[in-house]
């Protein structure tokens, strides 16, 4: 039987005056390879990042695995996210002080994991990802693809149970963005875990389960 990992039900998300989400009802099931698609400002990320609880909506419930997301504060959110989720962001996100292996190994030390364990396992993800090249490199030497590789293997690095992307290829070339989503959807398979991705590219969409498509902040 399938299972239901992540569900939204009547999920409203503003800006000041404007409504990114209208009540949106979407669910999502365990090992299921989802893609959001829509226009520009159809509320895409919004949603995406709402279904993450890295943003708690004005209205409606968030629920992953039976708990509301979008009734626990920040510091249990956070700390379920690190353990459960791995997120990339648009344009990488990453610590600037830090180098590449050390952004990839943080979500490990966060959680006490020993660090030169926890940097050779990044280390790993990496080279994965063709990108052990930039392992000493801090964010400002890397370009917006490089920074995108290193984004998704500090996602993938804990081994999460959900995997959520922004854009993922959005920074890449065709043949890096193709070989980057080889990988993150090898991973997933790998692990039977969840991944929701953020795309504008038909191509990327097509290699998805499930397509959601919204539009002014609704599932068309």
């Amino acid at each position: 039987m399938s299972e239901v990992l992540i569900e939204a039900r009547g999920v409203r998300k503003a800006y000041g005056r404007t409504e990114a989400l209208r009540g949106v009802n979407v669910t999502v099931e365990a090992g299921e390879t989802v893609a959001i698609t829509g226009p520009s400002g159809s509320g895409k990320s919004s949603l995406l990042l709402t279904l993450a609880g890295v943003l708690r909506p004005e209205a409606g419930e968030v629920l992953y695995d039976g708990t509301r997301l979008d009734d626990l504060d920040e510091r249990t959110r956070t700390r379920l996210r690190r353990r459960h989720f791995g997120v990339v962001l648009q344009f990488g996100q990453l610590v600037p002080e830090l180098t590449a292996v050390q952004n990839v190994a943080l979500p490990l030390l966060l959680e006490r994991h020993d660090r030169r364990a926890s940097e050779r396992i990044a280390l790993g993800w990496l080279e994965r990802l063709g990108a052990e090249a930039l392992a000493d490199a801090l964010p400002g030497e890397l370009s917006g693809g490089e920074a995108q590789r290193v984004a998704a293997a500090r996602a993938l690095v804990t081994g999460p149970r959900v995997v959520f992307a922004d854009e993922p290829t959005g920074a890449l070339d065709t043949v890096g963005g193709e070989h980057l989503l080889d990988e993150l959807m090898g991973a997933v398979k790998e692990t039977q875990a969840t991944f929701l991705l953020v795309t504008h590219d038909n191509r990327v969409a097509a290699r998805a389960d499930r397509e959601i498509v919204l539009r002014d902040g609704a599932v068309e």
